[in-house]
């Protein structure tokens, strides 16, 4: 296949399917414009969670900052009836095989599964897992009335009945291995158990009776097949007239099958090197179990809430197919960063803000992302006492980004003030427009200070780039 082809595949319905792309906007009105029915084998959804805070982060290198907030004035109806087109789009573009999974915490994860079981019908669900996120958790600290809150649910739907499934294995606790693999061979240090050979079921069942180290019975293999052990050293009479046993090693086994509650991966810590400074960001180990259990290479992942980009990040590393989608054009470009450092050279980024429109319309934190890019500027770190000053340009000038028509005099009068107390004698402010009094108190500023106010537009950037 061509490599301009690689990233597009015909599904049943003769429609292409563009994977390796990252779609900026609501999943709700990206998915029927981006995938037909039928299309996905594994859907993996991170939704924010209804826990009423407001999240601010500063993303990794400091560039970035993407404040968001996770709240629905109105209650948890309000939050579902948010939910549930979303959700009825992800269940259309799967397939008859494909599973979804659906990751919420303790606040809303009985309403969304009420929500999953219409959408899905309750027979087709196939697991609730809970993820034990960490051992211990602040809000059970002095004076604290309930439990500690330590786990998440991730609930598991499939499709239909024949959905795929490659079960995962993970290594023995060192109690189970002290309870079943306590011998140890002297000269290899190989861990092994004695398992039962005895037939199951006896003569009911087919199995062979006969003598063997003079013990009779119905045994598991022929006569033959034990003997071919015996040789071996597989077979152990620990006695004469003992029954003999099959000797079982530790490291020949797949490990313990993965069951419905995880405990054995953490959440992601501050001194991890998987932190990239988003607060609800999921471990590469959680999605990693996720994705080999219910998808094969070269099938397609879909993340429609994809935040910073861990889903399809891991999907990328395990020979995957990928399609990413988030409402956030500073996550969708962060992404695309992230992906192109794990060597996606032809990620694509499809929706971005580009009109004056779609721009006017940008969330508040979105769109003082935007003018920090555009005109090369760094954002504050400082959210609290900040004094006005919302970035840093290479040349050090100060920054204020205003949302806002006909900006005034006030306005300059504030940033001058606060241009003065870092010792700066220039900065910029970028707005939607500004009034005729904010010229004339550059001017007077100028001439009185010694302050030098540049006044930029966002039509003025999107002119220069």
């Amino acid at each position: 296949m061509p490599k301009s082809l690689i990233h597009q595949i015909l599904i049943t319905t003769g429609e292409p399917v563009q994977t390796s792309v990252i779609y900026c906007g609501d999943c709700q009105r990206v998915l029927p414009q981006a995938l037909p029915d039928a299309s996905v084998d594994l859907v993996y959804v991170d939704p924010p969670f209804f826990t009423s805070r407001n999240y601010e982060v500063l993303w990794g290198d400091g560039y970035e900052l993407r404040a968001f907030e996770d709240r629905w004035k109105g209650g948890i109806e309000n939050y579902i009836a948010w939910m549930e087109p979303k959700m009825r789009e992800c269940f259309r573009v799967l397939k008859p095989t494909g599973v979804m999974y659906l990751h919420c915490d303790w606040h809303a994860d009985a309403h969304l599964r009420i929500l999953m079981d219409q959408i899905f019908r309750e027979s087709n669900l196939v697991n609730e897992i809970i993820w034990v996120r960490q051992a211990s958790h602040g809000d059970t600290k002095q004076g604290a009335k309930h439990f500690g809150r330590l786990h998440d649910v991730i609930l598991l739907y499939a499709k239909g009945p024949d959905y795929k499934w490659n079960m995962e294995y993970r290594k023995y606790d060192d109690e189970y291995m002290e309870k079943f693999y306590r011998n140890v061979e002297p000269d290899t240090g190989r861990r092994y158990m004695l398992d039962n050979i005895a037939g199951p079921g006896g003569a009911a069942k087919g199995n062979p009776y006969y003598e063997f180290m003079g013990v009779k019975r119905y045994w598991r293999y022929s006569k033959e097949r034990m003997k071919e052990l015996e040789k071996e050293g597989r077979i152990v009479q620990t006695s004469k007239g003992s029954v003999p046993r099959y000797k079982r090693y530790l490291d020949e086994g797949l490990g313990m099958p993965v069951q419905d509650v995880w405990t054995d991966i953490q959440s992601i810590q501050s001194q991890s090197k998987e932190r990239l400074g988003y607060p609800t960001q999921k471990p590469e180990a959680l999605l990693e179990r996720i994705i080999k259990a219910s998808s094969d290479k070269d099938d397609i992942v879909l993340d429609p809430m994809c935040g910073c980009g861990t889903a399809i990040a891991v999907a990328h590393k395990l020979g995957r197919r990928w399609i990413g989608i988030d409402v956030s054009p500073t996550a969708c470009k962060l992404m695309a960063k992230r992906m192109r450092k794990l060597g996606v050279q032809n990620v694509k980024v499809e929706g971005l803000p580009k009109s004056l429109d779609e721009i006017r319309a940008l969330q508040p934190f979105e769109f003082q992302n935007w003018v920090c890019q555009k005109v090369f500027a760094h954002v504050s770190e400082r959210k609290i006492g900040d004094m006005g000053i919302d970035g840093w340009l290479m040349d050090g000038r100060p920054l204020q980004v205003k949302q806002s028509e006909a900006v005034g005099r006030n306005v300059i009068d504030n940033f001058e003030t606060a241009i003065k107390r870092v010792k700066k004698n220039r900065g910029i402010i970028v707005a939607l427009s500004f009034g005729k009094g904010a010229y004339e108190e550059v001017a007077r500023v100028k001439n009185a200070d010694g302050v030098e106010i540049e006044l930029k537009t966002v039509e003025d950037i999107m002119r220069e780039n």
